[in-house]
């Protein structure tokens, strides 16, 4: 069993980061009397340590606070409709055109509809996107009554043989009475199954208390968190669905029309506390054309020694890892790497991943297989060739050389195993987060030379 001191102390751990990833409150401490309960409670399994079983009472405890293992949308309906919510900012018109992709490529044909009577722009937005994605927009003349616009848009539907509304309704800087009746209308109009709140991850510790003003105005049925790919790490979505009760339906997790992802609560529940999120990560890998299950050294040609990356291997990773979105966001869902995120998003910003493809490229094929050849006067014409300072090529130089010793330690990096295939928990524990006293009373008697 956890010992009380280790358990106060990891808790006082997961108390502080789930506090910083803007978990309100109320929730944070009702999650730390429920996780306190749950160690006590817990049966002793021998051959686990504490901080293994620490890890996994607090993913469970996420986990179910986050709404267990999610749920689809409610579409029966012949012509069935979504009404979004959301404050003005929140990034509402954009993820109604998201979604629309979305369900398109699931079979339905969806017809996104303006509903904001009082902003043209708005309308003029989702036209765009609409176009872009290829799904047809309903609009009405400003100042037309949202009621108005709802019942035209179900007959617009039904002529165009469309089966999905997805409404984009007005937005506010705050829930007031007007908002309020508006929504009331729409829902009374096209008596929408699905009421889903679009909000800011980035909304902080407000989130909960928006979310109960809609819950008032509008009993929201689940809840898409927008805005995912910045610094915001997710707490939002733990506020809602921990202390409103609103499920979330799908996370935004980009610009692009196709970033928008299923929610996975035991995903988000290892980002949230910065534990990464290998499995969203292969699936990253696969859509933009890789293998998320090959280990990183697979490739080397005939040259190199079987099993060792090259600077080929390097030179593919690097343009892979262009075309699956933000850098930032790809290392964040990298257990124990959330805190490098900004700087590789730095490093995209200073352009050193294209100075590193340039070096790669000014290196002759078998250099590229052969990275022991790289002689200083052979590193001197690339960085001539490359226009960079041999500096810069010897530090490419042993960054390869670090990766090759990572490799060879761990047998290749394999998200998908590492994500939990090869039966651990989807934790950090492996790296680092929730160190009880056991743990580093071990560590430094390790350090010492004796035994744990």
């Amino acid at each position: 069993r956890i010992s009380e001191a280790d358990l106060e102390a990891g808790l006082a751990e997961i108390r502080t980061a789930l506090i910083d990833a803007d978990v309100a409150l109320s929730v944070t401490d009702s999650l730390i009397a429920s996780m306190r309960t749950r160690a006590h409670d817990e049966k002793v399994v021998g051959g686990i340590g504490s901080g293994d079983r620490l890890v996994a009472i607090v993913h469970a405890a996420l986990t179910e606070a986050l709404g267990g293992s999610g749920r689809e949308l409610d579409l029966r309906e012949r012509t069935a409709s979504i009404l979004l919510l959301g404050l003005q900012g929140a990034g509402k018109t954009t993820t109604a055109a998201k979604l629309a992709l979305r369900l398109l490529r699931d079979g339905r044909r969806p017809l996104l509809v303006a509903a904001d009577p009082r902003r043209p722009a708005a309308a003029e937005q989702l036209a765009l996107l609409g176009a872009a994605i290829g799904v047809p927009v309903h609009r009405e003349p400003i100042g037309t009554p949202v009621a108005e616009i709802g019942r035209r848009a179900l007959e617009s539907a039904k002529k165009l043989g469309r089966d999905l509304l997805i409404i984009d309704s007005s937005g506010r800087t705050t829930l007031d009475e007007e908002l309020m009746r508006e929504l009331a209308d729409l829902r009374a109009a096209v008596n929408p199954r699905e009421r889903i709140l679009v909000l800011d991850a980035a909304t902080g510790q407000q989130a909960l208390r928006v979310a109960e003003g809609f819950k008032e105005a509008a009993d929201p049925t689940g809840l898409i968190l927008a805005k995912l790919d910045g610094d915001a790490r997710g707490g939002a979505a733990l506020s809602i669905a921990g202390g409103a009760g609103i499920p979330v339906l799908y996370l935004g997790t980009g610009e692009r029309p196709e970033a928008l992802e299923r929610f996975h609560p035991d995903r988000i529940a290892g980002r949230i506390l910065e534990m990464g999120d290998l499995v969203t990560l292969a699936e990253i890998v696969r859509d933009a054309g890789g293998d998320p299950r090959a280990p990183v050294a697979t490739k080397s040609g005939s040259g190199a020694p079987k099993g060792e990356m090259t600077f080929s291997d390097l030179l593919e990773q690097l343009r892979q890892m262009s075309s699956m979105g933000p850098i930032g966001q790809i290392v964040k869902m990298i257990p124990g790497m959330g805190g490098v995120a900004a700087q590789a998003e730095e490093a995209v910003a200073a352009g050193e991943l294209k100075r590193a493809e340039a070096i790669i490229l000014s290196m002759t094929p078998t250099e590229r297989e052969n990275p022991s050849l790289l002689s200083i006067p052979r590193r001197r014409r690339i960085a001539a060739g490359a226009g960079r300072a041999i500096e810069e090529v010897n530090r490419l130089v042993k960054r390869l050389d670090e990766m090759r010793l990572l490799i060879r330690r761990t047998g290749g990096i394999d998200p998908a195993r590492l994500a939990g295939g090869g039966g651990g928990l989807p934790g950090k524990h492996a790296g680092g987060y929730i160190r009880p006293k056991e743990d580093r009373k071990a560590k430094k008697a390790r350090r010492k030379g004796g035994r744990r």
